[in-house]
C-alpha cells in the first residue's frame, strides 16, 4: 500500500502524467482493494487517500484532477510536521522549517525542510527514498536557485565541486521559502567557501584552470539545468563531425563541427527550407519546431540505463526500434538531415561511464525493419569499444581545436546569441515558450490551460536561463602553441627564436613564475621617511641604485638605495606632483604636476631641463614609450606625445608634437600600456574604464566599473585581461577581446594601487596592509603589515622579486621575497 502511496504522491514534473497514474490507481483497487471497501469502511489513513485520489482520476478536466490532488497533498503536510528526534544533535540550533517536494527525475516527494546550524534535513511523508535525508552544512560547497516548471521555487545543493548530479535538489511551495533557506546555507558558505560566479568560472577557464568539460557543467548548473530534471537536462555539444573514419584525426578542423552554428543551421540546404517557413510564418515567428533538449531526446540516449523512464513517457512502452538510439552514426546524420530533429548531446558522452551505450539489462528494444535486435548502441570505426568512444570524445572536447571554438557554441546556447537579434541572425531561434519569461503562468487564470501550457512546455524542452549578454571570450591558447594577434596567428614556426634567446627567455619567465608563486613570503628589508605628504610615483634606475619618488608635497627626490641617504630634492611649482618616470638610459626623469604641466628633469645636469605646458587641468598619470609620452589630466583627456629628447637633438630643450588626443567625458585619474604598447587603459573619477587602441587612437571598449574614482588599471602580462580597482573597494576584471566584465572581488578597504601577473594580485590597500588575492579563488591568501596609512603607489622590477611602496605616511619602504 505504501509503495502505490509514494508513487502517486509525488506529483510527476509533467501534468500530463497524472492521468497515468490514476489508470494504475484505478486497476489498483479494481484488482486489491475491491472486497476490502465493499465489507468495511476504509481504516488505514493510506487507504483514506488511496480512495481520494481514486476519485481524483475520474475528473473530467486534468486542472481539476491537479486541484483536488494538490489539495490532498497540502492537507496532509499541514497535519504533519519535521521530526526533531531527527536531528544529529540535541544542541543544534533550529533556523527555519516548512514544506517541499524533493526533486528526482519524473517525481517530486514531498515532505518537509529543517535546517539548523549545523544540518540541512528533508523528511519526506513516506520514508522514501530513506527516513530523513541529511547533509551536513560543512560539505556543502555548492548552491543553486532554479526554475521548476518555470517558476523560481527550486534549491540544488552540491557537496562536490565537480560533479553532475547534486545531493539534493528541492522545490518549494513559495518562492520565500527558498530565498529564506538559500539566505541560511549562502550566509553559512560566505565564511567557509568563495561563491562562484559565471565570470568567475570563464576567468578559470580562459586561464587554463578548468578544462572544457568542467566549464560546461558550471555553466549549466548556473543556467538552471539539473540531472533531476529531465525538462533541464544539462546539454553538451556534439564535438565530433566523422564518425566514419577508422581512425580519428583531432588535428584536422574538418574532424570537428562547426561550434558557431545551432545543429538547425548546420544543413545549408535544411536551413534554407526552415528559413522560408519561417519568413511565411506569422507572429510569433520561431525556425525550429523542436529543441535541442527536451525529456525525450534525455531519454533517447538513457533508455538503456533508465527505461523506466521512458515506459514512463511512452504509456509504459518503448519506443518503435528503428527511433530509438541505435548507431552514432544514424544520430549525428538525422540530426543533420531530419526535418525535426535538432538535438544536442548530454554529459554522458564526455564521462567515463559508458553503460548508456550498453544493453546490460537485455531490454527487449524490438526488432528493426531489417530484423535485427536493438542491442548495443553502434559505434564508429575508430571506436574499439564504449569506453574507447568516451575516451576519443573526451580528447575531442578538450582539444585545441575545441579550445579555440568552444565560446562561439557558449554564445548559441547560454550568451547573447540566444535571445533577439543576435539570435535571428544566428538562425537559432526557438519557439517563445521554450524562453525564460516567455509566458507568465500566474497571470492564466484557467487552471485547465495553465496545465496544458505547463505540459506543453515541460515535453517540449526549455532553453537554459542566458548567463551572458555580450560576446563570450576565447580560451587563452598557451603561447607556445600560438601567439594570437589582433589580425593573424603566428606560430612558433613562424616566428624563429634562436637557442640562447629562448633559453633566456625560459630563465626570465620561470624566475617571474617563482617569484609570483612566493609573493606572499615578502618581508620588508628597509624603510626611510623622506617626503613631507602622501607620496605619488616611484621610479627606479635601471641598475636600482637611484630612486626616484614625487609626493604631493611638491617635490621630485633622489633616494641612494647603496647609501641609503636622500641625494636630491627637486621642486618645480608649489603644487602637487603626481607621478613620475624615469626614461630609458636613466638620464632623464618625468614628472606630472597637479599645475597643468608636464617637468623634464636632467639627473646629469641636476637641473630642470623642460616642460611641457599641455593641458588646462591637473595631470594625474604619464606613461612612456618609444619616444611616446602618454599624458592623463583632469581635464577629461588622455594625449598622446612625440617626444625627441634634447640630447638626441643636440639642442637644450625637447621637442612635443601632439600625436592624438583621446576624450573623456570627465576627469582621468590613471592611465597605463599593455605589454605590447599598443593598448592603453584609462579610468575616471566617475568609474568609467576605457580600453584605447592607440596606433588608432580609437576607443575599444568603455565600461562603468566602479562608483567613485578609478585608483588604478593595468593589462594581465598577456594583454587579454585587464584589472582595476576603485574607490568602491572593489577589484574588477575585464576580457580585452569583448570588452566583457567577467570578475567583481570585494575588499574590506579600497585598494589604492597593485601589481598582478594574470592570476595573483598584490595590492596597496588604504589601510597600510599589502594584499596577496588569489584572483580565481577571489579571496586574499595573505596579509602583510606595511604603512602606517593607505599605500599610493608601487613599483616592482622586472625579475617580480623586488618592490617598493610608496604611502601617505610619506615613506618609501623597500620589500624583498624570501624564497
Amino acid at each position: 500500500m505504501s509503495i502505490i502511496f509514494r508513487v502517486k504522491l509525488n506529483t510527476s514534473f509533467n501534468w500530463m502524467l497524472l492521468g497515468r497514474w490514476m489508470m494504475l490507481y484505478r486497476l489498483y483497487f479494481r484488482y486489491k482493494c475491491l472486497t476490502a471497501l465493499q465489507t468495511s469502511p476504509p481504516q488505514h489513513p493510506v487507504l483514506e487517500y488511496v480512495i481520494q485520489l481514486n476519485r481524483a482520476s475520474h475528473l473530467d478536466k486534468l486542472g481539476d484532477q491537479a486541484a483536488m490532488i494538490t489539495a490532498i497533498l497540502q492537507s496532509r503536510l499541514a497535519r504533519t510536521s519535521f521530526d526533531k528526534n531527527r536531528f544529529q544533535n540535541v544542541s543544534e540550533t533550529l533556523h527555519m522549517e516548512c514544506e517541499a517536494e524533493m526533486v528526482t527525475p519524473l517525481v517530486t516527494n514531498p515532505g518537509h525542510v529543517c535546517i539548523t546550524d549545523a544540518n540541512l534535513y528533508f523528511q519526506p511523508l513516506n520514508g522514501y527514498p530513506k527516513p530523513v535525508v541529511h547533509i551536513m552544512m560543512h560539505n556543502v560547497r555548492r548552491i543553486y536557485k532554479r526554475r521548476h516548471g518555470l517558476m523560481p521555487l527550486g534549491l540544488e545543493v552540491f557537496c562536490t565541486e565537480n560533479d553532475l548530479c547534486s545531493d539534493i535538489y528541492l522545490k518549494f511551495y513559495n518562492s520565500q521559502d527558498r530565498d529564506e533557506l538559500y539566505f541560511y546555507i549562502a550566509t553559512y558558505l560566505e565564511n567557509h567557501i568563495t561563491e562562484q560566479t559565471a565570470e568567475s568560472y570563464m576567468l578559470q577557464w580562459q586561464r587554463g584552470h578548468i578544462s572544457n568539460y568542467q566549464y560546461l557543467l558550471h555553466l549549466n548548473n548556473l543556467a538552471d539545468r539539473s540531472c533531476n530534471d529531465l525538462s533541464q537536462y544539462p546539454v553538451f555539444p556534439w564535438i565530433i563531425a566523422d564518425y566514419s573514419s577508422s581512425e580519428l584525426d583531432l588535428t584536422k578542423p574538418e574532424t570537428f563541427r562547426d561550434l558557431s552554428k545551432p545543429v538547425g543551421a548546420l544543413n545549408k540546404e535544411r536551413l534554407e527550407r526552415l528559413l522560408t517557413r519561417y519568413r511565411e510564418m506569422p507572429e510569433p515567428k520561431f525556425m525550429y519546431g523542436s529543441h535541442y533538449s527536451s525529456p525525450g531526446y534525455v531519454l533517447f540516449y538513457l533508455v538503456r540505463v533508465a527505461p523506466e523512464y521512458m515506459l514512463c513517457l511512452q504509456n509504459g512502452k518503448f519506443d518503435h526500434a528503428d527511433r530509438t538510439f541505435n548507431s552514432i552514426a544514424e544520430t549525428w546524420k538525422n540530426c543533420l538531415d531530419g526535418a525535426t530533429d535538432f538535438k544536442e548531446l548530454i554529459p554522458e558522452f564526455y564521462e567515463n561511464d559508458s553503460s548508456f551505450l550498453v544493453n546490460s539489462l537485455k531490454l527487449d528494444l524490438g526488432k528493426r525493419q531489417g530484423g535485427k535486435m536493438v542491442e548495443h548502441v553502434e559505434l564508429p570505426p575508430w571506436a574499439s569499444d564504449p569506453d574507447d568512444f568516451l575516451q576519443k570524445s573526451q580528447n575531442a572536447l578538450e582539444s585545441q581545436y575545441v579550445s579555440e571554438h568552444l565560446h562561439e557554441w557558449i554564445d548559441l546556447i547560454f550568451g547573447y546569441k540566444q535571445k533577439g537579434s543576435e539570435a535571428i541572425a544566428a538562425h537559432n531561434v526557438f519557439h517563445p515558450l521554450t524562453y525564460e519569461g516567455g509566458v507568465d503562468l500566474n497571470s492564466i487564470m484557467d487552471p485547465n490551460e495553465k496545465v496544458a501550457l505547463l505540459t506543453q512546455i515541460l515535453e517540449f524542452g526549455q532553453t537554459p536561463k542566458q548567463l551572458f549578454t555580450t560576446p563570450h571570450p576565447q580560451r587563452i591558447i598557451p603561447k607556445f602553441k600560438s601567439l594570437r594577434t589582433s589580425s593573424h596567428n603566428v606560430s612558433i614556426a613562424e616566428s624563429p627564436v634562436s637557442p640562447s634567446e629562448e633559453s633566456f627567455e625560459d630563465l626570465t619567465e620561470e624566475s617571474i613564475t617563482l617569484a609570483w608563486n612566493n609573493i606572499a613570503k615578502l618581508k620588508l628589508d628597509e624603510q626611510h621617511k623622506i617626503h613631507k605628504e602622501e607620496i605619488t610615483g616611484i621610479a627606479v634606475s635601471c641598475n636600482g641604485s637611484s630612486v626616484f619618488t614625487t609626493s604631493q608635497d611638491s617635490t621630485l627626490k633622489m633616494f641612494s638605495k647603496e647609501s641609503k641617504t636622500l641625494q636630491r630634492s627637486v621642486s618645480f611649482s608649489n603644487m602637487a606632483l603626481s607621478s613620475c618616470l624615469i626614461l630609458p638610459g636613466d638620464t632623464t626623469v618625468i614628472s606630472s604636476s597637479w599645475d597643468n604641466h608636464i617637468y623634464f628633469y636632467s639627473v646629469a645636469f641636476g637641473r630642470r631641463q623642460d616642460t611641457l605646458m599641455g593641458h588646462d587641468d591637473a595631470v594625474s598619470k604619464i606613461c612612456w614609450h618609444d619616444n611616446r609620452l602618454y599624458s592623463a589630466s583632469w581635464d577629461s583627456t588622455v594625449k598622446v606625445w612625440h617626444c625627441v629628447p634634447a640630447e638626441v637633438l643636440g639642442t637644450k630643450k625637447h621637442h612635443f608634437e601632439l600625436l592624438a588626443e583621446l576624450e573623456h567625458d570627465v576627469s582621468v585619474n590613471t592611465i597605463n600600456l599593455n605589454a605590447a604598447n599598443a593598448m592603453l587603459v584609462s579610468g575616471t573619477k566617475e568609474g568609467t574604464i576605457s580600453i584605447w587602441d592607440v596606433t588608432t587612437a580609437t576607443m575599444l571598449h568603455q565600461l562603468s566599473c566602479h562608483s567613485g574614482t578609478v585608483y588604478a588599471a593595468a593589462f594581465s602580462p598577456d594583454s587579454r585581461h585587464l584589472l582595476s580597482t576603485g574607490e568602491d573597494g572593489c577589484f574588477k576584471v575585464i576580457d580585452v577581446q569583448t570588452g566583457m566584465l567577467i570578475s567583481s572581488m570585494a575588499s574590506e578597504q579600497p585598494q589604492r594601487c597593485f601589481k598582478w601577473d594574470g592570476h595573483s594580485v598584490l595590492s596597496g590597500s588604504q589601510s597600510g596592509e599589502l594584499l596577496v588575492w588569489d584572483l580565481l579563488a577571489g579571496k586574499v591568501i595573505e596579509r602583510i603589515k606595511g604603512h602606517t596609512g593607505a599605500v599610493t603607489c608601487m613599483w616592482m622590477n622586472e625579475q617580480c622579486s623586488s618592490i617598493i611602496t610608496g604611502g601617505e605616511d610619506k615613506q618609501i619602504m623597500f620589500w624583498k621575497l624570501q624564497y
